[in-house]
């Protein structure tokens, strides 16, 4: 099980950019209960080489992990875990994994999935983007889902949001060809830079013509109906991985 006070380091001088805020919460004993109980099964830590089950070339080995070889849906931030566990719910044949830096949101998406009797998600405590990089195979992923992410305010942290350049063209090398990667935020100015950044990509193609009719699939969680009560107008971008043309 993880540990309830793990806490992540400032990065080296070298290292990459944290595009998460650690937050510290008190756990509370159903959620402590959660990560005794149902951690061993359905999670996994980033940091932990031993944590995940892997193939020989260090990839995670999904037929261990799920159970099956079903395509796959990666959840970056997952939050409290009111969408991932509501998606995989009505989305079967599909596998999801969670990926959330925040213990609470961790242990509480265990207690969700054990609630709804939810079978297709396992939940990745840690950093996404080093999962990514050092475990998820290129053109492997049918869809990845970024909900909500910080959207770093201040114009000097700006480099440390996860829908930049760099990060973006990660995420697509992920997704199979025709893959999907769906964005939304509820601050406006973040909004913008999405679309501008993901339009941008010559890999990416948008699905719509600007922003996304907020899609049916995409559960309101307690994160989204605050932002709404304060006033926040909320923005989805849903783009598609295309085949590069090899001329």
């Amino acid at each position: 099980m993880p540990d309830p006070d793990f806490s992540f380091g400032a990065p080296t001088p070298h290292g990459p950019l944290r595009t998460f805020h650690p937050r510290r919460s008190p756990l509370g004993p159903a959620r402590r209960d959660a990560l005794e109980h149902l951690w061993p099964r359905l999670g996994f830590s980033v940091h932990d080489d031993a944590a995940a089950p892997l193939t020989a070339d260090g990839a995670l080995d999904r037929p261990a992990l799920f159970g099956r070889d079903a395509p796959l849906v990666v959840e970056i931030g997952s939050g409290m875990g009111e969408a991932v566990a509501a998606m995989a719910a009505a989305d079967p044949d599909r596998d999801y994994l969670a990926v959330e830096a925040h213990l609470p949101g961790v242990a509480n998406l265990l207690l969700l999935l054990e609630a709804g009797g939810v079978t297709n998600v396992r939940v990745a405590h840690g950093d996404a983007l080093e999962l990514l990089r050092r475990r998820v195979p290129e053109a492997s992923l049918d869809a990845v889902h970024v909900f909500f992410p910080d959207p770093w305010p201040k114009a000097r942290h700006h480099k440390r949001r996860i829908i930049a350049p760099a990060h973006v063209a990660l995420l697509r090398s992920r997704l199979v060809p025709g893959g999907v990667l769906h964005c939304a935020t509820d601050w406006a100015p973040y909004a913008e830079v999405m679309l501008a950044t993901l339009t941008a990509d010559p890999e990416l193609e948008n699905l719509h013509d600007g922003f996304a009719p907020r899609p049916a699939h995409r559960p309101t969680t307690h994160f989204e109906r605050r932002g709404l009560a304060l006033g926040h107008e909320v923005a989805d971008v849903v783009v598609r991985r295309v085949a590069r043309d090899p001329r």
